[in-house]
């Protein structure tokens, strides 16, 4: 189970949708002025898969994010879009990323609106968006299951929250939580 947040952007292009996986190993975006291309490789089963390129052919520099798969997954990603040419729509003018372990760029210029998504106890398992010449808009597929220590995190607290009420009142209360990993 995935939810799909975004896209930021512009509406140029045709939309497209990698779909839905285990979590991101690799990230290759061509720039230049805008982000012209990006492809993602995914995880899936703990086989790496390689999604279509989306994207123009355009932009004279490449930036190759190889993630440490599964130890480092992203946990944000900012940047900005507007019209790269005048009379033109809004593009995907930079990227940055950050993991759990180091940051990842600025890629492209920084210029336009601005906008930042960041995961707290979440992965991204899939992008989304816009592109014809350029990326025109991105989004993100997420899975709320990071890993077994946000769950871990979560069940410390409501125990703790339940030995409180337990010693707080005569009648005996009881939470249960069960974490589902997909």
């Amino acid at each position: 189970m995935s939810i799909v947040v975004g896209p930021w952007g512009g509406n140029g292009g045709t939309s497209w949708d990698d779909g839905t996986y285990h979590g991101v190993r690799e990230i290759t975006l061509v720039y230049d002025r805008c982000i012209d291309s990006i492809r993602v490789v995914y995880d899936k089963n703990g086989k790496p898969v390689a999604a279509e390129k989306h994207g123009g052919v355009g932009g004279s520099q490449t930036a190759e994010i190889k993630l440490q798969y599964p130890e480092e997954f992203i946990t944000s990603v900012s940047g900005y879009y507007c019209p790269v040419v005048y009379g033109g729509g809004p593009v995907i003018r930079s990227l940055t990323f950050k993991s759990n372990k180091r940051n990842l760029g600025t890629f492209g210029v920084e210029e336009g609106t601005p906008f930042t998504f960041s995961m707290e106890g979440g992965v991204i398992v899939g992008f989304q968006g816009r592109s014809g010449w350029y990326v025109d808009a991105i989004g993100f597929r997420l899975s709320r299951t990071q890993t077994a220590k946000l769950f871990q995190r979560v069940q410390k607290t409501l125990q703790r929250l339940t030995s409180t009420a337990a010693t707080t009142t005569s009648s005996p209360k009881s939470i249960r939580f069960e974490a589902k990993r997909t």
